[in-house]
């Protein structure tokens, strides 16, 4: 009987297809590809006991708004319009001929974006990189601006955590940044940008995206990811600097974010120290009781990452957001834990990304002998995040390290909520959570998901990530990722 039915269900829906082929010919296939979709009978849900329903229905269950929450949050300095689309496409578009992967800090040419990109392509990593040369940047950029999947969004760390922001009703959100006509017209209506803040052209980034198993000649991507560049003088200047610490008088935020640091690369070794200089001085400048979040990206100069750690930009700061390549950076610049690594091998190990967590805190967090502002530090991979903080400042970390995970895979899968058919659990089963010798095992429960550990006056809090399986969109998901966990996190003295 199923089975006639099953028949039955068939011809009925080629029926309606041939009817539809003959009254429309001209229908284009992806609305062929809709209608078939509609017609079709859903796929059965998921068993809810599946690692991933578990996990996702733990998640709910445990992520509640924290008790006092931002009012008004202002958000800088970098911003510009990110043009998404294919990496492999692009670089067949320019003619360009897949070779063996190279790294370059700065690229210079075609060449050595074709090398860059295979590079981190073979890794399933994201990067981001300086163009040096405007009229090739120019021109590549054209290309991509004209290519007929290209996307055009809002970009830069401080507009999409802006964006971000503002889709929470209650708060308020001031932008600062180099904001062209384009720009302007992609952000939210309620996201206020100053006008000292537009300018007559935008800045674009290119983003080249790949999907997990897309092949580029030799290379394969292990992962979905994406490789970012930009000729970008405005933000690579932090132009927008004065006019974001300016505004805050009369704005009156209760939580800044601060981003663009990396955008300095390009730049010459005396303009970064002088900016850093100038960002120390106006983020002491702020009243008491206004927090600073710093978000950190991709780089590659590890002169500017140490000053960046040394100059008390680090104490200045009450929070951090970063990713793996970012953190084991940071930790090469200054010579912390794990340093001695060139890379992480596959997924970051906990207990090494712990140590570094913990050695960030303790030698440049807050403590009894040390004036610092850091109590705070929001890591994320792919298949894992870490919320580590200082004891008795931050409360509803479990809370916001989930929400953090949560909307990773959310936006990843362009889903309102957890679609557990189309994710997949990733993290080690089993991991230590540091290998100092203060470490413990640990055993992942998918309907505990979220694992608390502590170390002299230090709390981690850990969650997997539900990562997507066929990713619509990579680009942002760091800048989300932290936004969700600030927009959750309760910040104050607590016991």
């Amino acid at each position: 009987m199923a089975l006639w039915r099953g028949s039955a269900l068939a011809g009925v829906l080629a029926l309606a297809l041939g009817c539809v082929f003959l009254l429309e010919p001209q229908l284009p296939g992806s609305a062929l590809r809709s209608l078939w979709s509609s017609l079709r009978p859903a796929a059965p849900n998921p068993a809810p006991d599946s690692p991933e329903g578990r996990l996702a229905a733990a998640w709910d269950a445990l992520i509640v708004r924290p008790a006092r929450r931002w009012r008004r949050v202002a958000v800088g300095v970098n911003a510009c319009v990110d043009v998404v689309l294919s990496g492999v496409k692009l670089l067949q578009a320019l003619g360009l001929s897949p070779g063996s992967g190279r790294d370059h800090s700065v690229l210079h040419s075609q060449a050595h974006l074709e090398e860059a990109f295979a590079h981190f392509m073979g890794k399933g990593a994201a990067a981001e990189r300086f163009f040096s040369n405007q009229e090739a940047f120019r021109d590549i950029a054209r290309v991509a601006s004209e290519f007929p999947d290209a996307q055009h969004y809002a970009g830069g760390n401080a507009a999409l955590i802006g964006q971000k922001f503002a889709a929470s009703s209650d708060l308020e959100v001031l932008l600062c940044g180099p904001v062209g006509p384009k720009l302007q017209e992609l952000l939210d209506d309620s996201v206020f940008v100053p006008p000292e803040s537009l300018q007559a052209a935008d800045e674009f980034h290119l983003i080249l995206e790949y999907q997990a198993g897309e092949e580029w000649g030799q290379v394969r991507a292990p992962h979905a990811n994406r490789f970012i560049f930009s000729h970008d003088l405005s933000n690579g200047a932090m132009s927008a600097l004065e006019v974001f610490m300016s505004s805050l008088e009369e704005f009156r935020p209760d939580l800044v974010v601060l981003s663009g640091l990396h955008m300095m690369e390009g730049q010459s070794r005396e303009l970064q120290r002088k900016r850093l200089l100038e960002v120390v001085a106006s983020i002491s400048d702020l009243p008491a009781g206004i927090l600073v979040h710093l978000e950190l990206a991709s780089m590659t100069n590890q002169e500017l990452m140490g000053t960046i750690v040394h100059q008390q930009v680090f104490p200045a700061v009450t929070s951090l957001g970063l990713n793996e390549q970012e953190l084991l950076f940071l930790s090469q610049a200054a010579s912390g834990p794990h340093s001695s690594l060139s890379s992480w091998s596959g997924i970051p190990d906990v207990g090494m990304v712990s140590d570094i967590l913990f050695w960030i805190l303790k030698e440049h967090g807050r403590s009894a002998g040390r004036a610092s502002a850091l109590t705070r530090v929001h890591f994320h991979t792919l298949v894992y995040h870490i919320l580590a903080t200082v004891d008795g400042h931050w409360a509803n970390q479990l809370a916001a390290v989930a929400a953090g995970a949560r909307v990773a895979g959310t936006q990843a899968c362009a889903t309102d909520t957890i679609d557990a058919s189309r994710v997949s659990l990733r993290a080690p089963s089993e991991f230590l959570t540091s290998h100092s010798g203060a470490g413990v095992r640990v055993t992942l429960n998918p309907s505990e998901p979220v694992v608390v550990w502590h170390r002299e006056g230090i709390s981690f809090h850990f969650t997997p990530v539900l990562v997507c399986k066929d990713p619509v969109r990579t680009v942002g998901l760091g800048d989300a990722i932290s936004a969700e966990g600030l927009l959750y996190s309760q910040a104050g003295p607590h016991p």
